[in-house]
C-alpha cells in the first residue's frame, strides 16, 4: 500500500491541477485502518501535500487538510516534532482557518508528549504564533489555540515558558486587541489556573488573574457579566475557591447582589452572580453558603417570584441545584412560608406558560422531591411529602395532566417527578390509591417518542427498585410492573394485551 500512496504522490506532484489525484489519495487513505496507515505513510513525501496548501484554490486546500489530518494522526508526536515543525508553524499563519486548526491540533498532540513538547518549548516562534491565534477572527481557531496552550500547564517547564518569559508580554499585547480577545485570554488563564494550585500560582503572579477580578466591578455591565462567568469557572476547583475567598471575592459578589436593586442594568449580570453562589453551594455546603451569604438565598426567592422569564429560569435552576441535596432541602425548609410561596409559584409555572420555563420548573420540582433510599429518614420523607402536597390540591392529577399534553419535553419532565416520588413509600401509597394511576403507568400507548418511552421505563424501574413497593402496591400491580420491565421500554404488542385483559 505504501508504494501505491507514493505513486499517487508522484502523480500529484506532476500535474498542474491535482484535484482528481488528491481525491483519489483521500479515498485510498480513508480505506486504511490507522495501524496499516502508519506503516503505509511513514516514508512518504508529505512535502508534496504541504506545498499544495500554498494555493488560493479552496477545494485543493481542503482536500490537502483532509489528507494531512488522516496521515499526521497516524504519526507519533515525536515524529511530528522532529520532521514537521516548520510546516506546522507555517500552518498557524495560513489564511484558511481549516489549515490553522489542523496545525493547532497537531501541535496540541505534541504538547501532550514529554519528548515532543521540549522541541515546542524551545521554539519561541511557534509559541508566539499559537498565542496570536487567540485573536483570530474565527472562534474555532481561537478555541483550538486555547486548548493547545492549556496543555503547557501540565509541566513546570511549560508554565515557566508561558509566564516567566517574553511570552507573557506577547499575551498582554494580544489582550489589548479588543474586549473579545481579552476575554479569550482570560479563558486561557482560568483554564490553566484550574489545573492545580501550582498553575494557579503562576497565573496569579502574572497579575492576569487580579486583572480579571478587577473587571467584576467595572463600568461596562456586559464585561462584568462575562467576568462573573470566568470567576465561576475558576470556583469549580477547590484551590480556585480558596484563592477567591482569600481575595475577598465571595464578599464582593454578595455585596453586588445586595446593590443590584439600585442598578437599572443589574438584570444583565445578576443571573451570573446567583449562578456563582449556586455552584459554590453545591461544591462546598448549601447551609454554609446560605448562612454566610443570606443575600444569595433571598435573591433566589425574589427572582423565582419575578415576572422576568430570565430571572425565573436562573432561580428555578438554582433551587433545583440546592434542593438536590439533603442539606439544601433542610436549608430551604427552614425558610418556612417564604419557600412555600416559591413552591406554589413553581407549581403554577409548571402548569402553564412558556414551555421552556415549564420544563425547567418540572425539573427543579423533581430535584426537590428526590430522596434516595439511604436518605429516607422519617423527617425527610415527611418533608418531601409535604412539599408535594403544596403543589396543588390534587398534585398527582395535576402532574399526570401535564404528562398527557402533546409536548415530549413536558411529558418527560412530569414523568421525572413521578420517578422521584416512586421510590418513597408515601409516593407509592398515593399512586396505588389514585384511581386509574397504575393503569396509566402500564399503558404503553401514552408517549410514543423514544424519550417518552425511556421516561416511563425509568419510572417503572424506580418503583420496582424500592424495597417497599411489593407490599404497598400489591402483588397484582407488582407482577404487571415486573412484566413491563422485563419486556423493555419499546415493547409494541403490550397495548393489545392490556385491552384484552380489560375486556375480560
Amino acid at each position: 500500500m505504501a508504494a501505491s500512496i507514493d505513486s499517487l504522490l508522484e502523480e500529484i506532484s506532476a500535474v498542474e491541477d491535482p484535484i482528481e489525484e488528491l481525491q483519489g489519495l483521500r479515498t485510498a487513505l480513508l480505506s486504511l485502518p490507522v495501524s496499516a496507515l502508519r506503516d503505509a505513510v511513514s516514508g512518504t513525501r508529505l512535502d508534496v501535500i504541504f506545498s499544495l496548501l500554498n494555493s488560493n484554490h479552496r477545494e485543493q486546500v481542503e482536500l490537502c487538510v483532509d489528507i494531512l489530518e488522516r496521515i499526521l494522526l497516524a504519526l507519533s508526536p515525536e515524529h511530528l516534532a522532529q520532521n514537521f515543525r516548520v510546516e506546522l508553524q507555517a500552518g498557524l499563519n495560513h489564511p484558511n482557518d481549516k489549515v490553522k486548526i489542523l496545525a493547532l491540533t497537531q501541535i496540541g498532540r505534541m504538547m501532550e508528549n514529554s519528548d515532543a513538547v521540549t522541541k515546542i518549548l524551545n521554539n519561541h516562534d511557534i509559541l508566539q504564533a499559537l498565542i496570536h491565534c487567540i485573536r483570530d477572527e474565527k472562534m474555532a481557531v481561537a478555541k483550538q489555540a486555547i486548548q493547545s496552550l492549556t496543555k503547557l500547564s501540565h509541566s513546570k517547564s511549560g508554565l515557566d515558558k508561558l509566564f516567566h518569559s517574553e511570552l507573557l508580554n506577547v499575551m498582554k499585547e494580544v489582550m489589548a486587541t479588543s474586549d473579545i480577545v481579552r476575554y479569550r485570554l482570560y479563558e486561557l488563564v482560568v483554564e490553566i489556573a484550574s489545573v492545580s494550585p501550582i498553575s494557579l500560582g503562576y497565573c496569579a503572579s502574572s497579575s492576569l488573574v487580579s486583572q480579571l477580578l478587577s473587571e467584576l466591578t467595572g463600568d461596562d455591565v456586559l464585561i462584568r457579566a462575562t467576568a462573573i462567568e470566568m470567576v465561576t469557572t475558576l470556583a469549580h476547583s477547590q484551590h480556585g475557591r480558596r484563592y477567591l475567598a482569600q481575595q475577598g471575592i465571595m464578599d464582593k459578589i454578595s455585596n453586588m447582589i445586595r446593590g443590584a436593586d439600585t442598578d437599572p442594568l443589574s438584570s444583565l449580570y445578576l443571573p451570573g452572580l446567583v449562578k456563582f453562589f449556586g455552584n459554590l453551594a453545591i461544591a462546598d455546603s448549601p447551609q454554609q453558603v446560605c448562612e454566610t451569604y443570606p443575600a444569595f438565598q433571598n435573591k433566589v426567592f425574589e427572582m423565582a417570584l419575578d415576572p422576568d422569564a430570565a430571572m425565573i429560569g436562573v432561580a428555578l435552576d438554582t433551587l433545583g441545584l440546592l434542593g438536590a441535596t439533603v442539606e439544601g432541602k433542610q436549608v430551604l425548609q427552614k425558610t418556612g412560608e417564604t419557600f412555600k410561596a416559591v413552591l406554589l409559584r413553581m407549581s403554577k409555572l409548571a402548569g402553564s406558560g412558556a414551555t421552556e420555563l415549564r420544563v425547567r420548573s418540572l425539573e427543579a420540582i423533581s430535584e426537590l422531591l428526590t430522596l434516595e433510599p439511604e436518605q429516607q429518614t422519617e423527617d425527610l420523607l415527611a418533608l418531601t411529602e409535604s412539599w408535594f402536597h403544596l403543589l396543588s390540591k390534587q398534585p398527582i392529577d395535576m402532574i399526570r395532566t401535564i404528562s398527557t399534553q402533546p409536548f415530549p419535553e413536558l411529558h418527560c419532565g412530569a414523568m421525572g417527578i413521578f420517578t422521584a416520588i416512586a421510590i418513597q413509600p408515601w409516593g407509592q401509597k398515593l399512586m396505588v390509591s389514585t384511581p386509574g394511576f397504575m393503569e396509566f403507568i402500564l399503558d404503553r400507548s401514552m408517549g410514543q417518542t423514544k424519550e417518552a418511552k425511556d421516561a416511563k421505563f425509568e419510572l417503572v424501574g424506580s418503583l420496582l427498585s424500592s424495597s417497599t413497593a411489593a407490599e404497598i402496591l400489591g402483588s397484582q400491580h407488582y407482577i404487571r410492573l415486573r412484566t413491563y420491565l422485563r419486556e423493555g421500554a419499546y415493547y409494541v404488542t403490550a397495548v393489545a394485551t392490556v385491552s384484552t385483559e380489560r375486556a375480560e
